[in-house]
């Protein structure tokens, strides 16, 4: 061994025997929990090394030669390259305790979990994510955009009256399920849009709305009609919520936030609850959507209203102008131009 800090061959073979019998163990009852088993063994093979890192001062050289070792001891098992040990020595480090690992981050794919440790810095945010993964049984492609998109400080971060017009535990859970601003990103709208062409596109897009929205709504319809003293009112979406058993009135604004859209909202929330609600379910609760809103008007606006509403801001991407959209190439015509591009390099002689 050529490495100084490669420690002694003995102390290092019964290291290597001891994670051999660890491996196997885990293969046996790998049929009974495949992805906690092993998360728990990529776990402990991460803190053996960090702890030999960091007691024995391993070199980086020990890692890529227990790499070479594990595939040839365990040729059908995957997982065992340099970079993934290195991610197992990161993802020990990130939780040192056991504890941590059995409630949320051992419950999830690795793959997920080298997203948490690529994208997130604090143990508080990668537990978070790891349980809003598991409870809505995100993919990874998921978890990324919900990372991307800043969901951990968007969410519960709405204008509301809850607090005052819901009691306790009521407030705080429905507080959690609204968030500023929502991202809209699937939407591509003219800066001429209306609001019905907004609705349209939420329904069009009623399975990135309902992801976006969060886990447990479910949708009840667009356009949703009451009837109140012989006149017919529409509500833009109607939603349930399952696990709150309570529905939400989705009202949207293509403009600012003006005070008396919290006024309209109180009559359909009202409207809902006298109509629609049974006794098994919680008092409705309504969501303004709007493309902006300044904070101190929707407090002012919301002390009002006895009704329980939510006051939040919307991003989608912006079409561009069609005299613009028209000049720019297409993705066909940009790959032409690349290949010719490329050809030309390869046909020009080489400098010497």
């Amino acid at each position: 061994m050529t490495d100084s800090l490669f420690p002694d061959i003995a102390r290092y073979n019964a290291f290597f025997d001891a994670l051999k019998t660890r491996i196997r163990t885990a293969q046996l009852r790998a049929s009974l929990a495949v992805n906690q088993e092993l998360m728990f063994l990529y776990w402990h093979i991460g803190r053996e090394i960090l702890k030999r890192q960091q007691e024995e001062g391993w070199g980086s050289k020990v890692v890529s030669r227990l790499a070479e070792d594990l595939k040839r001891e365990f040729p059908d098992m995957k997982g065992f390259s340099r970079t993934n040990l290195l991610y197992m020595r990161a993802f020990a480090e990130a939780y040192p305790d056991e504890a941590i690992v059995q409630r949320s981050a051992g419950q999830i794919p690795w793959r997920h979990n080298q997203v948490l440790l690529d994208k997130l810095k604090t143990l508080e945010e990668r537990l978070w994510y790891a349980q809003k993964s598991l409870e809505g049984g995100w993919s990874r492609d998921i978890l990324v955009m919900q990372i991307e998109t800043g969901l951990y400080d968007r969410q519960g971060g709405a204008i509301t009256n809850f607090e005052r017009t819901l009691p306790k535990p009521q407030s705080d859970l429905a507080q959690q399920i609204v968030k500023d601003p929502y991202a809209l990103d699937f939407l591509t709208l003219s800066d001429e849009a209306q609001e019905r062409d907004l609705e349209r596109g939420l329904v069009s897009h009623i399975r990135d709305f309902l992801m976006e929205l969060g886990t447990g709504f479910a949708f009840v319809g667009s356009q949703y009609p009451l009837e109140v003293s012989g006149k017919e009112y529409r509500l833009d979406l109607l939603f349930y919520h399952i696990p709150l058993h309570r529905y939400v009135v989705i009202d949207l604004k293509m403009g600012e936030f003006e005070p008396q859209h919290s006024g309209q909202m109180s009559f359909y929330v009202a409207a809902v609850d006298n109509i629609l609600r049974t006794e098994r379910d919680d008092p409705t609760i309504g969501i303004i959507l709007c493309k902006s809103k300044d904070r101190t008007t929707v407090e002012y606006a919301l002390q009002g209203s006895n009704q329980p509403i939510s006051v939040s801001s919307y991003q989608f991407q912006s079409k561009l102008p069609p005299a613009l959209e028209k000049s720019l190439p297409t993705a066909e015509q940009l790959e032409i131009a690349l290949n010719t591009a490329i050809a030309q390099i390869e046909a020009s002689p080489e400098e010497e």
